[in-house]
């Protein structure tokens, strides 16, 4: 299984590094991508064919969702690498909706995307089968519905945790219990000072968790342009003992 990082810039997109974006592989499997924030859809073409994937959503936030769009226009339209059959696609209730209306013609239209995704809703520890993978939504702590996502290939027990956006929460410790990788946020850079309560997390808290749940490597992302990013994994070492990593664009994770 083959962990590649699309874009990892926090709250807004940045000079060579897109906003959230995640992409699982596994040999003779249409990849799994985990959120589709601003430049991810030109990252994935450097990469793979755009159609050739699954899409997750850990929320709607647009630094998480707003290429979905895009990647509707390319499934359709491409004149030679048009989607050939349905994709799936899993995101809290309301994605149908909030993503329907990025792509409609109509100012107060919902454009119906099911003649390109089959959709499902996440529901709280509910393991879903995609493809090669098992995916569990695990609700977290954010101003809207959002889920850490825990992916678990089939054939080897490989596993990815993903934070998705949220606070510091003991769910996210059940998400990333003995996960071979924990891509978790760290919005507030090196130090949690004057961050704002109920959402996102520093690097501390991601290092605690990290420790807390018995991760086998941390990964730190969604740091915004504005904070200084290289002293996260100085600060989550405080509290865990194994190898950390900043997540950047192009970088990949064998496991």
């Amino acid at each position: 299984m083959r962990l590649t990082i699309l874009g990892s810039s926090g709250s807004v997109p940045a000079p060579g590094n897109p906003a959230s974006g995640y992409m699982i592989n596994s040999p003779d499997s249409p990849s799994l991508i985990m959120d589709m924030g601003p430049g991810v859809l030109a990252s994935l073409q450097e990469i793979q064919d755009p159609s050739d994937a699954h899409v997750t959503f850990s929320h709607l936030h647009t630094d998480h969702c707003a290429d979905f769009a895009s990647l509707l226009v390319w499934r359709r339209f491409h004149p030679t690498k048009a989607a050939k059959s349905r994709n799936l696609l899993f995101g809290p209730q309301d994605t149908p909706n909030r993503l329907g209306r990025l792509s409609s013609d109509e100012p107060e239209g919902v454009d119906d995307m099911s003649d390109t995704f089959a959709f499902d809703a996440w529901k709280e520890r509910q393991p879903l089968l995609i493809d090669k993978f098992t995916v569990t939504p695990f609700r977290v702590v954010h101003p809207i519905e959002t889920y850490a996502l825990r992916v678990e290939e089939h054939n080897t027990g490989a596993t990815v945790t993903y934070s998705g956006d949220s606070a510091y929460t003991e769910a996210l410790i059940d998400a990333a219990r003995g996960a071979d990788i924990f891509l978790c946020e760290a919005t507030w850079g090196a130090s949690c000072d004057g961050k704002a309560p109920g959402m996102h997390m520093c690097a501390q808290d991601a290092g605690k968790l990290a420790a807390a749940a018995g991760v086998k490597k941390l990964v730190i992302t969604h740091i915004p342009p504005w904070v200084e990013a290289d002293t996260a994994v100085a600060a989550a070492a405080q509290y865990f003992d194994g190898p950390i990593e900043l997540a950047r664009p192009g970088m990949h994770f064998d496991i």
